[in-house]
């Protein structure tokens, strides 16, 4: 695997051409530019029914994305300020700026979350919103150390150990949770929990 500095990193995310690989707040993910999640789908060999999740430095980044009614948007909001930046995922009716890679065989709905973490952080806020999951085969547990990360993806690229170019990222990249988002989905008149993970989420009206 490339280790390379955030600089670099960002730069090969934005060209569209290669995946990355950057820690978050529950588990390391893999990254693509939205339009070529097609890459994330090929490395993980993932079925197409199982979409992605769109991450971003700050939920404004993300509504562009997603469609609904004034009133649908404001509760959506405050469920946003309640738990993000967390390991929440939020999926809603997708606009039509969602790339139909993001989401082959469901293209009216899209995930999106705000990780809480330096690393991802520092570098979503340069690369703008990618298509993000798990670092691991499909059907196998997420990976969650950099060695077996390397062993599995050795053609993607991740940040250096002794990167220190930005001074905004740590030089010690946190430990994550290793606990998936928990994901809910908008119904239209509530949410629906579709998988328990790090957060516990309560009934929000």
């Amino acid at each position: 695997m490339p280790q390379v500095s955030l600089r670099d990193l960002v730069a090969q995310a934005c060209s569209g051409e290669h995946l990355v690989s950057f820690p978050t707040d529950t588990v390391p993910a893999l990254g693509s530019r939205p339009d070529r999640a097609d890459l994330i789908f090929a490395a993980k060999q993932r079925d197409p029914a199982k979409p992605l999740i769109l991450m971003a430095a700050t939920i404004a980044e993300l509504w562009a994305y997603v469609t609904g009614s004034p009133a649908e948007r404001q509760l959506w909001q405050q469920v946003a300020e309640r738990y993000l930046p967390g390991a929440l995922t939020l999926v809603l009716p997708a606009s039509d700026r969602v790339p139909p890679t993001m989401n082959p065989t469901q293209p009216t709905t899209i995930g999106v979350r705000v990780p809480n973490h330096a690393v991802a952080i520092a570098i979503l806020a340069r690369t703008g919103p990618l298509a993000t999951s798990s670092a691991n085969r499909s059907g196998q547990p997420a990976l969650q150390t950099m060695a077996e990360i390397v062993a599995a993806f050795p053609r993607v690229f991740t940040l250096s150990p002794h990167e220190n170019e930005d001074t905004t990222v740590p030089n010690t990249i946190a430990p994550t949770t290793g606990v998936p988002s928990t994901v809910i989905r908008w119904t239209g008149n509530g949410w629906d929990l579709l998988r328990q993970g790090a957060v516990s989420f309560g009934d929000e009206e």
